[in-house]
């Protein structure tokens, strides 16, 4: 619509009046039969600043689009994690609870057999309990981030996505803190989209400050006249039936009024707040990634931290199994072992979701996320 005025356009057309006197139209034109004109403005600096900001406006409205559709990518990516996270740890609980229903009655044996004593009974009884609250809620966890993934994927909440096991892929990572910084500022979305509404503001403030240069635009029309309407004032034969004009018709603005001049300091008054505001977007996301640069680091220690741990509580489990077999430790302390090294695996799925999360968190400030889970994002114009 913005480019409509530098258009040519083309309007035709008939009529019928009674006529007395000589030969008039309420417009001011001689009578015609058939009558077809157009215009369009040959240059116009107001108007052409105009369709720039318009223009500038549909670039910002793109970004924002790919910027939510980056913020939907990232959802559905957490939910992602969370219910697989969820069910991970679903079946390692699930996985203890027969291991734990085994000691806790052999532990009520060996009381009864006075062999052990009632407060290692109950320490049986107390895990068994805990482990079964924790797998329920485990589960409970597992369904709710099942059906948000749905709904996130369009389905219907009585539906259940239930995450497909398979290797994550390696996302590329900027090697350094401030290179994501740098990335997030080339590729910010939120940002790009502020950028070109200062410049559609910057063109809007031109446009107001070329209302005083002269306009010209293009003019033509064409003509069929009726002879027996002119016949009597043209005598001598003079009359043609075809009449046409073209040329340029050039407007030089004297007096504009105040109503441009206040729009312009206006403008420059909101152009002012905009720039204000694009700083504070900037420091913003400079450090929301710094941040999220050394969560990711600091995600990838405790993953290390928690791989020790399990790698110890294996070599412990292997060494109490052997113990076991030479009658030198009890079943119940093997099954405690089993039980930490089971926890140990659950803190490992929880490790990693933290990093993958982490990562997600950067590629989204960086602009990348939709690139890297494979989306194509939309082309600009």
């Amino acid at each position: 619509m913005a480019q409509d005025p530098f258009r040519p356009k083309v309007y035709g057309g008939s009529g019928l009046a009674w006529t007395y006197g000589y030969p008039n139209t309420i417009e001011g034109n001689a009578p015609s039969l058939f009558q077809m004109k157009t215009n369009m403005h040959l240059f116009n600096r107001p108007e052409s600043y105009k369709l720039a900001a318009a223009r500038e406006l549909a670039r910002g409205t793109q970004y924002a689009a790919q910027s939510k559709g980056e913020e939907v990518a990232y959802q559905a990516a957490d939910l992602f994690l969370s219910a697989s996270q969820s069910e991970k740890e679903s079946e390692a609980l699930g996985s203890q609870i027969p291991s734990l229903e085994k000691v806790s009655g052999a532990m009520e044996a060996s009381v009864s057999e006075g062999t052990e004593l009632p407060l290692d009974s109950k320490r049986a009884k107390v895990n068994l309990a805990v482990t079964r609250q924790r797998l329920d809620a485990a589960k409970l966890d597992a369904d709710y981030f099942e059906m948000m993934l749905a709904v996130a994927l369009g389905y219907p909440a009585t539906d259940r996505v239930k995450p497909r096991e398979t290797e994550q892929p390696s996302f590329s990572i900027p090697e350094s803190e401030s290179g994501a910084a740098d990335a997030a500022l080339r590729n910010n979305r939120d940002l790009r989209q502020m950028q070109s509404n200062v410049l559609a503001k910057e063109l809007d403030l031109r446009s107001y400050r070329a209302q005083r240069l002269p306009q010209v635009d293009l003019v033509a029309q064409y003509a069929l006249f009726l002879k027996q309407t002119y016949v009597q004032y043209f005598p001598n034969n003079k009359f043609q039936y075809n009449n046409a004009q073209v040329g340029a018709a050039i407007t030089i603005p004297l007096f504009t009024g105040s109503a441009t001049s206040a729009m312009a300091q206006q403008s420059v008054t909101d152009l002012r707040k905009m720039r204000l505001q694009m700083d504070q977007t900037r420091n913003r996301i400079i450090a929301d990634t710094r941040r999220s640069y050394q969560q990711w680091q600091k995600a990838e220690e405790i993953r290390n931290l928690t791989r020790m741990q399990l790698d110890l509580a294996r070599e412990q489990l292997t060494v109490l199994l052997v113990q076991n077999g030479e009658g030198r430790v009890p079943m119940s302390q093997v099954e405690q072992a089993r039980l930490e090294e089971s926890d140990r695996w659950i803190g490992l799925y929880e490790a990693e979701t933290q990093v993958s999360r982490a990562k997600f968190a950067i590629l989204r400030q960086t602009g990348t996320l939709m690139a890297a889970v494979g989306i194509a994002p939309e082309k600009m114009p």
